[in-house]
């Protein structure tokens, strides 16, 4: 059919991935970081063009005949009436706004308000609370603000030429705080309702559409943010989950409908397939393992895992709970991590070192079951991060989670998701692909090339080890933090 690429924009650098439109196997890519200091939170969006211009240098697009976007979730890019920048755009990292998100709370009357409404519970990260912060602290600039779009909807509209029609994707927009993934709609109230005053937002296009074409006759698809171009290079689909190990953790799954979740705890995203995309985040994954490490004094996390290989299931009655952050699954923002079971005979250091291993993935695991508990299918499990590759986590995970476990080839999986949308819409445009089937790209989930995976995990044996051990996490959990989940999980 032809050549396409994807275009991920993260918060650090470009990323660009030319493929075979009919088979995903990538033909050439590019790459440039992003001119920014890497705990900016705020950034001059030309920044953005700037870097996609050098990746995309040395004839890399010569022969592309469609181009999707992905890009950083959060961000808040506010335009006047001209289509001017009011200011720097806001990016997913600032915190400034968590005052402001818990005003949003309140003045719908609550967390289950906001829930029932769109899916999800105000964050300082999303763009309601970015509006809300800004009309408390830059009056004047608020004032002003007739636009407001996300970082892929800005990159799309400028790719365009910056044309009357802006637009968004449905992953995108579920992010926002004022679109509903349930219902398939923007919440103008709630912009007002943070902003003071009404403004324009971008159409919400299905996933098979096109933005637009440039003048050159390029088709630029609808974009999406970069956890639905993730699953969708990864080629997930219904009983399919992917756990992402950084130093917080997040689990997310596809399922069948949206889920209001009264507490929060589950944000309800939709997908880049026209499915959902349910989220759970903890905040404390891979930290519990490097601070582990510190206090151990081992060298980094190899040598942890190395150590941790050498006790046993249950790490000798020590559990830890890495709640060293506070937490946001279970709900204990004020907490702090807990060591219990300690004995003579557990006190060596091979025994924290597993504990902080079996801590981090059965909280990751009560992640999972809070999606299990609302129906989500899952009986597969993608493990993303580099600490996916520790010979402890890959003999860990399988029997905790109680499920295959899968460690995918590294790869630019938001890049190639965005290509695939890029496929997608430009069969789609052709009559070559229908709008509801998306080209049959053999990505990680079907295990072949692009994302071979790297290895393939069985609770096997196993499993009843594990559910001791999830049982021995869960004893002291609720012991130490009673009621912090419910009788569900």
């Amino acid at each position: 059919m032809g050549i396409v690429a994807g275009l991920d924009s993260s918060s650090a650098f470009t990323r660009i991935v030319v493929c075979d439109a009919d088979t995903g196997a990538v033909l050439r890519q590019g790459y440039a970081p992003h001119p920014v200091e890497p705990k900016a939170t705020e950034i001059d969006p030309q920044a953005w063009l700037l870097s996609l211009g050098e990746a995309a240098g040395g004839g890399l697009l010569e022969g592309v005949e469609a181009i999707g976007v992905s890009a950083q979730q959060h961000g808040l890019i506010a335009l006047d009436a001209q289509g001017g920048l009011v200011r720097p755009a806001l990016l997913g990292n600032d915190k400034r706004a968590q005052v402001a998100a818990a005003d949003l709370i309140d003045a719908l009357g609550g967390r289950q308000a906001w829930a029932e409404a769109v899916g999800s519970v105000p964050q300082a990260a999303q763009p309601v609370a970015k509006l809300r912060w800004l009309a408390r602290t830059e009056a004047e600039a608020a004032q002003r603000v007739a636009f407001v779009m996300q970082p892929h909807d800005w990159l799309v509209w400028q790719l365009l030429g910056r044309p009357a029609r802006r637009t968004t994707d449905r992953g995108g927009a579920s992010g926002t705080g004022y679109w509903s993934a349930g219902t398939g709609s923007y919440r103008p109230d709630l912009v007002e309702l943070a902003l003071g005053h009404p403004c324009a937002l971008p159409e919400v296009l299905g996933p098979a559409d096109a933005a637009g074409t440039t003048p050159e006759g390029l088709l630029i698809s609808a974009g999406t943010g970069e956890t639905m171009a993730a699953a969708f290079g990864l080629g997930v689909g219904t009983g399919d989950a992917v756990v992402s190990l950084g130093a917080s953790g997040s689990v997310m799954a596809v399922h069948h409908e949206a889920l209001a979740d009264p507490t929060g705890i589950i944000t309800s995203f939709a997908d880049a397939t026209g499915m959902h995309l349910p989220v759970v985040h903890t905040l404390n994954a891979v930290r519990a393992l490097r601070g582990t490490a510190e206090l151990l004094g081992t060298a980094d996390l190899a040598e942890l895992s190395a150590l941790a290989m050498k006790s046993t299931p249950g790490s000798c009655g020590l559990v830890l709970l890495p709640y060293l952050e506070g937490e946001r699954t279970p709900q204990l923002p004020h907490t702090a991590g807990t060591l219990s079971g300690l004995r003579r005979e557990s006190m060596k250091p091979e025994h924290l070192a597993r504990a902080s291993f079996e801590g981090m993935l059965c909280s990751l695991a009560d992640a999972l079951d809070v999606l299990r508990g609302r129906g989500v299918d899952v009986r597969r499990v993608f493990l993303l991060g580099a600490a996916a590759e520790l010979p402890a986590v890959q003999a860990i995970a399988p029997s905790v989670f109680g499920t295959q476990v899968v460690v995918p080839q590294p790869a630019d999986y938001a890049a190639l998701g965005a290509a695939r949308q890029a496929a997608w819409a430009l069969g789609a445009a052709r009559g070559t692909l229908s709008p509801q089937t998306p080209p049959a790209w053999q990505g990680a989930a079907a295990g072949v090339a692009p994302g071979l995976p790297k290895g393939t995990f069985e609770p096997g044996d196993e499993a009843a080890v594990g559910k001791a051990v999830r049982q021995q996490y869960g004893a002291t959990r609720d012991q130490i933090h009673p009621g912090a989940f419910g009788p569900a999980v």
